[in-house]
């Protein structure tokens, strides 16, 4: 077993390479994220979003992990978003009659009330407001988020729920640049290919979700179970550790602390390139 490589920097930026994923946590959010902590995680995905996060749940599980002493605010890394009214339910964290760049701002304000924290690491935009292209809006708003870095309330921006030509689109506009992406990754896509090629083209990182849960089948496959025995790891192991020697930053949204320690130990070995590009090139 070779020694985990636990961060990456990004735009000088330590960041580490696994993120709890929060969503869909509901009332156990607040438990299932001190779970998480104790299992060694220290990167947080949530969302200003009531309709599919707690993330004042999630606040609330830092700052009692932190008063335990269990964990520093400099030791976490803490992504948030900004999401569309279209994307909410009534439980809206801005106003709905404001201009869009007051309604980040304001979202923004609610996210560090809730986390309990007066910057955050990590702030997207949670996805352009059309499914083809980018609208004036979301340009509006990614002005706003960068004056949000360049004031030192965020480290870090970026976008998810992106295709390549929007990703494309937004890094020409942009004047800080996006730092991630954050998609759902489907092998049968190629594994988000190419709009992980444009992130590799603009020095942006991909960050995978429902690694998981969106391949049941590649996990199922045998060639994929033969990689899994030949490492004496599992096949979701594999697909994480996959996804890391292919650039990714992995978020799991796991609710057993078993799953939760062993997403983690995908760190502890290395597959071949032609394991690699085996994984690459499986298809449901």
């Amino acid at each position: 077993m070779r020694p985990p490589m636990t961060s990456i920097s990004v735009q000088g930026v330590e960041t580490p390479r696994w993120l709890y994923g929060t969503a869909w946590k509901e009332e156990r959010t607040e438990g299932l994220v001190g779970g998480a902590l104790a299992a060694g995680f220290r990167g947080i995905d949530t969302a200003n979003q009531r309709r599919h996060y707690h993330e004042a749940g999630v606040g609330a599980a830092l700052r009692a992990a932190i008063a335990r002493g269990d964990v520093t605010r400099e030791a976490l890394f803490l992504q948030t978003k900004f999401t569309y009214v279209e994307g909410q339910d009534s439980r809206l964290p801005y106003d709905p009659r404001a201009d869009v760049a007051t309604q980040v701002r304001q979202s923004f304000a609610s996210s560090l009330e809730h986390l309990g924290v007066d910057r955050i690491d990590s702030y997207l935009l949670h996805g352009p407001r059309t499914a083809a292209g980018l609208a004036r809006s979301d340009v509006a708003v990614w002005r706003v988020m960068e004056e949000l870095q360049r004031d030192g309330k965020t480290r870090l921006v970026g976008v998810s729920n992106v295709d390549a030509p929007q990703l494309a689109a937004l890094c020409a506009l942009a004047e800080v640049r996006p730092a991630f992406v954050q998609n759902r990754c489907f092998a049968r896509l190629g594994w988000d290919r190419e709009v992980r090629a444009v992130c590799a083209a603009e020095g942006v990182v991909y960050q995978g979700f429902s690694l998981l849960t969106a391949n049941r089948a590649e996990l199922a496959s045998a060639e994929l179970r033969r990689v899994a025995a030949t490492m004496g790891a599992t096949p979701a192991q594999v697909v994480f550790r996959f996804a890391q020697q292919v650039g990714m930053v992995c978020l799991t949204g796991t609710t057993d602390p078993r799953h939760m320690r062993k997403d983690l130990a995908a760190d502890g070995f290395e597959l071949s390139a032609a394991e690699v590009a085996a994984i690459e090139g499986l298809s449901g």
